[in-house]
């Protein structure tokens, strides 16, 4: 266990140093990032070591990952963020542990999520996943509404009791016209999250960037960045 402290505390002190590196390139605050770290596939332990090392947010895909570990560290003061695609029978699971739900992107699922949060008596933050890939009307690759969606799912979550707009999260696409232009993609989510604000002062939160584009997302003005191989080591292969 002193190995793995030992091997965490030297990933995190390098993630830091790189966001660090990217606030001062962008004449930003180191302050104005939040680091969430991304633990899928890694276990309780890592959890609890990460938070005797600082780590305040942690994220997961996954509810049958994430629900087991949020219980079992439930007596730490954490923030657990849902991150990956969530289907509608999952929802009262996620709304049990979850504070921030960052892949939000259809109607179905505010409604499920709003449902949820009230029988489980918590507010949710939501973030709109926003498909860079994506054409009018359709989700992208990995998840997300198009751009022109983005509107319509603001003015349910802010209307839908137990949820709270927190604003945009984006994941560099792999195709359309920002496959390979992560800065591009970014600065996008950033004009996107200009709008929005227009009309919802406090959805303020943008996540973007992942461990091979920390910087790029930085750059660009994101206020959460979501690490896990830079922080955790190259996972094990699931099944």
């Amino acid at each position: 266990m002193t190995d793995r402290r030992t091997e965490l505390a030297d990933s995190l002190t390098a993630v830091e140093e790189r966001i660090a590196s990217a606030c001062a390139a962008a004449s930003r605050k180191r302050e104005e990032v939040t680091l969430v770290v991304v633990t899928k596939t890694y276990p309780a332990s890592d959890v609890r070591l990460l938070h005797e090392l600082g780590v305040l947010h942690v994220a997961e895909n996954r509810d049958q990952d994430a629900a087991p570990k949020a219980a079992a560290c439930s007596d730490l003061d954490l923030r657990w963020h849902f991150v990956g695609q969530l289907q509608t029978n999952k929802v009262r699971s996620v709304a049990s542990y979850a504070d921030v739900v960052q892949s939000v992107d259809r109607l179905k699922l505010v409604t499920s999520l709003s449902a949820a949060a009230v029988r489980a008596e918590r507010e949710l933050g939501c973030l709109i996943q926003v498909a860079l890939d994506a054409e009018s009307g359709e989700r992208g690759e990995r998840g997300g509404v198009a751009p022109d969606g983005i509107d319509e799912l603001a003015v349910a979550i802010d209307g839908a009791p137990g949820l709270r707009l927190d604003g945009l999260m984006t994941v560099a696409p792999l195709a359309g016209p920002y496959a390979g232009r992560q800065q591009a993609a970014f600065e996008r989510l950033m004009e996107l999250s200009s709008s929005l604000r227009a009309g919802h002062p406090a959805a303020n939160m943008v996540s973007a960037g992942m461990s091979a584009d920390l910087e790029q997302a930085v750059a660009a003005g994101a206020t959460h960045v979501r690490v896990g191989t830079a922080v955790l080591g190259v996972r094990p292969r699931l099944g």
